[in-house]
């Protein structure tokens, strides 16, 4: 052996992790070898928008698309927004800028499978808690027995009670632990905000426009083509003066009637 240099070693020898402490390693007398099995990931992902209200140092503000307001105080500076190709740091954001940030957390399930095995001369044991091997540079080192712990012994399997002194014995243990690995991975990527609209054409608010008032004119009826400009001449004096005659006959009888009824 090359090295004797004391250390600590631990020896998983039971369904759980077992500890086996040692007073030195030795590598030929404890060998240790470890797998890793990977399951199917699993991702999940989540996506939250905002804008930038307000952008101070390394301070930031933005209001989420529920309308709350979420500070971000200290952003560091090495994080990074990408809009249109471009990383920009925190103090390159713009006030209206559009962000949103893509959360990815990926699970992945692994089962480490670890084998140990020790070989040694049994020097002392104390059944069923200890055993003291003897290691190949003559060194002891005491390990501790799990309970149900099985020795190998001359191709022969045995507990810790049929050890015996000056026994060579390699004990073997597999163990599986599940565990699982989770990774968080954030994108966020931004757009500017719309350019501002270009300044309104310059346009009167009111145009007054000023006729003069026509002057009607009284307008004078055609000439109807039936009515002569003129009557004709064709009445005589004459019924007129017959007519009053007349009259003046009637009252005449009257007043005569009258006279004599009177006498």
């Amino acid at each position: 052996m090359n090295s004797t240099r004391p250390s600590a070693i631990y020896l998983a020898i039971a369904t759980t992790a077992i500890l086996l402490t040692c007073v030195f390693s030795v590598t030929a007398q404890v060998k240790t070898e470890t797998s890793t099995a990977s399951g199917p990931a699993s991702n999940k992902v989540s996506v939250e928008r905002g804008e930038v209200v307000y952008v101070s140092g390394n301070d930031l503000v933005v209001k989420m698309e529920d309308g709350s307001l979420r500070n971000f105080d200290n952003v560091p500076e090495s994080a990074r927004v990408t809009v249109e190709g471009h990383q920009l740091s925190v103090h390159e954001l713009k006030f209206g800028m559009k962000l949103e940030k893509t959360t990815t957390i990926t699970t992945t399930p692994h089962t480490v499978t670890t084998t140990k095995k020790v070989t040694g001369k049994v020097w002392q044991v104390t059944p069923p808690k200890s055993v003291i091997l003897t290691l190949e540079d003559g060194t002891n080192e005491t390990f501790s027995i799990p309970q149900g712990q099985k020795f190998t012994i001359n191709g022969q399997e045995t507990d810790a009670w049929g050890l015996k002194k000056g026994m060579t014995v390699t004990a073997t243990k597999i163990t599986e632990e599940p565990m699982t690995v989770v990774e968080h991975k954030q994108q966020v990527t931004g757009a500017m905000p719309p350019p501002p609209l270009p300044p309104a054409t310059d346009l009167p608010i009111l145009v007054a426009v000023i006729a003069p008032h026509p002057v009607l004119a009284q307008a004078t009826p055609p000439p109807s083509p039936d009515t002569p400009k003129t009557l004709p001449k064709t009445g005589s004096p004459f019924p007129m003066l017959s007519l009053i005659g007349a009259i003046a006959l009637l009252c005449s009888l009257i007043l005569r009637t009258l006279r004599k009824a009177l006498t």
